[in-house]
């Protein structure tokens, strides 16, 4: 199982990976949208992306708008985790495609919880 965390802060991409490995995925990371989307060619599919709203170069919402109009990650899982608490900021990231929004700070609980309304729950 692979998740991609896309954040320009390393510490909260370390944080994240940190809990993603206790589920026992495999985790890739990107500094931003465009970063993000090399991975992705690289990679290939993910079973979820984890990503921010507010990056340079290609913000999170850029980011989803465009995993969303590739097909062949159309239909990835994405939790957007970011600081923007305002609702119409969740409408305009929910708009775009993404399927769940935590709020920063986050707990490993949070994670869990969200991913299990997904249904992709843990592989352990």
């Amino acid at each position: 199982m692979k998740v991609l965390i896309v954040d320009d802060s390393r510490v909260i991409r370390n944080m994240i990976g940190r809990i993603m490995k206790t589920f026992g995925y495999e985790t890739h990371e990107a500094g931003n949208g465009v970063e993000g989307l090399q991975q992705l060619a690289e990679i290939g599919v993910m079973d979820l992306i984890l990503v921010d709203w507010n990056m340079p170069e290609m913000n999170g919402l850029e980011f989803i708008k465009a995993v969303r109009a590739d097909s062949t990650h159309a239909n990835t899982p994405m939790i957007m985790v970011t600081t923007e608490s305002e609702m119409d900021r969740m409408a305009l990231a929910f708009m775009a495609g993404v399927n769940e929004y935590i709020m920063k700070p986050f707990t490993e609980e949070n994670i869990g919880s969200k991913m299990e309304i997904l249904g992709i729950g843990t592989a352990v």
